[in-house]
């Protein structure tokens, strides 16, 4: 979903081109307050945010800025940018949150795995050290030997992925 903050007159015209360009849902707020507000109440991809705006209202702007959560930022200059360029930018923002996003999940997934392993390593070390333990009752011997193969089935898993 987009927002496009502007009062400009023509905002419902400039969200409905967003709409058919990039076949997401786009929402018009004409002034600051009305966008902090939806900011609250939705999750956006993008807020398109007016320029003029930013200048001229700087404190509800900020207040903008911090309820943007997720929404990548495009700024434009409504009174110098045509359509086609608005398209672009736009275009150009959703294509950057994406490739963001799709970088931010790998490191989170690397760094997950990391970790586990990490987990494993000591599950097997400390099973190793509780087997080497003189005279361990077998019913426990046999539950540390289990837990000794599942740890190595998921260090095996995670190899693999």
């Amino acid at each position: 979903m987009i927002l496009l903050i502007t009062p400009q007159s023509k905002g419902p015209e400039f969200a409905a081109a967003l709409f058919a360009a990039t076949s997401q849902e786009t929402h018009w707020a004409q002034n600051l307050q009305e966008a902090a507000t939806r900011l609250r109440e939705q999750t956006y991809s993008a807020a398109v945010i007016d320029q003029f705006l930013l200048e001229t209202e700087p404190e509800e702007s900020d207040q903008v800025l911090e309820h943007l959560g997720t929404a990548f930022p495009v700024y434009v200059n409504f009174a110098l940018t045509g359509m086609e360029r608005l398209l672009r930018e736009v275009r150009s923002a959703l294509h950057r949150r994406r490739r963001e996003e799709a970088t931010a999940r790998r490191a989170v997934a690397e760094q997950m795995q990391s970790e586990m392993r990490e987990t494993l390593t000591v599950m097997l070390l400390s099973c190793e050290l509780a087997m080497a333990i003189p005279d361990v009752p077998s019913p426990a011997a046999e539950k540390i030997r289990t837990i000794d193969t599942l740890a190595r089935e998921l260090r095996l898993r995670l190899e693999v992925n």
